[in-house]
């Protein structure tokens, strides 16, 4: 009975990652900018920008600083849902 419900929960446990993974994203190149509260990311020969918000859970590994590559993986989060009428 043990085993059953072990199996059952790292199935569960298993979908759910799939789940949330499918919703993560991710970009890499040139850091441009770095601060406490944010990373711009500069990508691709258009050198577009992308600024991400960095709050007390973002997870650094190696040392972020202008210049250095990194890959930055994020996910996009609805803070608010207006519904309007027709």
């Amino acid at each position: 009975m043990k085993n059953t419900r072990l199996v059952s929960l790292l199935a569960a446990l298993s979908f759910t990652t799939a789940a949330v993974a499918a919703d993560t994203y991710q970009v890499t190149g040139p850091v441009v900018e770095v601060s406490d509260k944010k990373i711009v990311v500069e990508k691709g020969n258009d050198k577009e920008r992308h600024e991400f918000i960095r709050g007390a859970d973002t997870k650094v590994s190696g040392d972020l600083k202008v210049g250095a590559k990194v890959t930055v993986r994020y996910s996009m989060t609805a803070t608010s849902v207006e519904v309007k009428d027709k």
